[in-house]
């Protein structure tokens, strides 16, 4: 079998939708239906709300992850996703799933980078 390398979306957003980035609880459901959607499998998350506001979330899944951290005062998020493609090609997946993610939170994109691994 050939290795077939995936991709890896980091990138740091801006969002003046700041409710979007005080708590985990939107995003968590909006997560979900993205697995859903893409037939990911969700190996486990972490979820956890700062005080007084913020959150990071990291979902492991049998394909790779997702991870986000959020600085509400800051108007900010950075993430990754990254999807392997051992069973199949997930490239535009990734890709989708971005711009999904992008458009959540309303947000600019400050910096991204784009790995191929």
């Amino acid at each position: 079998m050939t290795y077939k390398p995936g991709t890896h979306i980091i990138a740091a957003l801006a969002s003046t939708e700041t409710h979007l980035l005080e708590k985990y609880a939107s995003l968590r459901i909006f997560v979900d239906k993205l697995i859903n959607t893409y037939e990911l499998v969700n190996l486990g998350e972490v979820y956890h709300n700062f005080e007084p506001q913020g959150f990071t979330a990291v979902i492991c899944l049998s394909e790779s992850h997702m991870s986000f951290h959020t600085w509400p005062e800051y108007g900010r998020v950075n993430m990754d996703i990254y999807l392997s493609n051992y069973l199949r090609t997930n490239d535009e997946t990734v890709m989708k799933m971005f711009l999904a993610i992008v458009d959540f939170f309303s947000a600019t994109v400050i910096s991204q980078q784009t790995l191929t691994r």
